[in-house]
């Protein structure tokens, strides 16, 4: 991320969060153009995952899809610098008491890729000490941006995937610290297994199934939603899953898959549709991208 893109976030986020929203939806109707594949992979996705769809209205969704998509790095700014009572102002919690309740017991919030997974981890270092887990930027700028948003509030701790993560988020969940777990990517074959997501075999890690029974934690789904114009964003922490982990880890995977169905089919403009979910393919099937 250069210096300059740096410095205009810096700037925005000292606007309102409506003028944000405007700024960031402006740039996204831009970049839906020119960043032509991320526009070829986020049709294809939509197309598998929405084939009785009609094809203009999927067009529309691709598109509220990149203005979702941008907005949510314009609006990064104000996690990187605004204040913490700003912060609390615009991302309201909802179920904290859920996880409360646990009395600091294991506990794994599952988050899928929605937009505003950041916006969430942020608002709830405000009030909780986390583990999370993340992928190294390839930009070092960006990078460290990103460790500033995620640590400037209480004791967080952040683990490498690519340092390898059991042993030591085991060992951070033992601290009383919420696991703040991101498991919907293909990170290719290896340890993955394939699971219906919507309708469509997907190598999918299946993490959570594991995790969980290590750590005899419970699993509460944890999904950050944009709210439209100015509104902010809501923080939604779910009662624990019952009855999960079971002795089927491919169940319990299917499990996770449609819990994000059901909230992509609540707000489909902002699941992170332009990933490839679908790169790795079974053997002797046809590549999609």
């Amino acid at each position: 991320m250069s210096r300059i893109a740096i410095f205009l976030l810096w700037l925005i986020h000292f606007l309102p969060l409506g003028v944000q929203a405007a700024i960031g939806n402006a740039i996204g109707a831009a970049l839906f153009w020119l960043i032509a594949e991320r526009r070829h992979v986020t049709r294809i996705n939509l197309a598998k995952c929405f084939p009785g769809m009609a094809p203009a209205a999927r067009e529309r969704l691709a598109r509220a899809h990149m203005r979702a998509f941008t907005r949510s790095l314009v609006e990064r700014g104000l996690l990187w610098w605004a204040p913490r009572e700003r912060l609390e102002r615009l991302i309201r919690v909802e179920g904290l008491e859920h996880l409360r309740a646990l009395g600091g017991s294991p506990a794994i919030l599952f988050v899928p890729h929605f937009v505003g997974m950041d916006a969430g981890f942020t608002r709830l270092t405000c009030e909780l000490d986390m583990v999370g887990i993340y992928s190294r930027p390839k930009d070092a700028r960006f990078a460290r941006l990103l460790a500033l948003g995620r640590g400037r509030f209480g004791d967080q701790r952040q683990v490498s995937r690519q340092e390898g993560v059991r042993v030591p988020i085991m060992a951070m969940m033992r601290e009383h610290r919420p696991f703040y777990y991101l498991p919907d990517q293909d990170y290719g074959p290896r340890d993955a297994v394939f699971v219906p997501f919507f309708g469509v075999a997907a190598a999918t890690v299946p993490g959570l199934s594991r995790i969980a029974r290590l750590a005899s934690a419970k699993v509460l789904p944890c999904v950050t939603r944009m709210q439209p114009g100015g509104g902010g964003y809501v923080v939604r922490i779910e009662p624990p899953w019952a009855d999960f982990p079971t002795q089927d880890v491919e169940a319990d995977t299917r499990r996770m898959n449609a819990y994000i169905e059901q909230v992509a089919q609540e707000i489909p403009e902002q699941y992170l549709w332009m990933h490839k979910r679908f790169k790795t393919r079974p053997p002797g099937e046809a590549r999609f991208y």
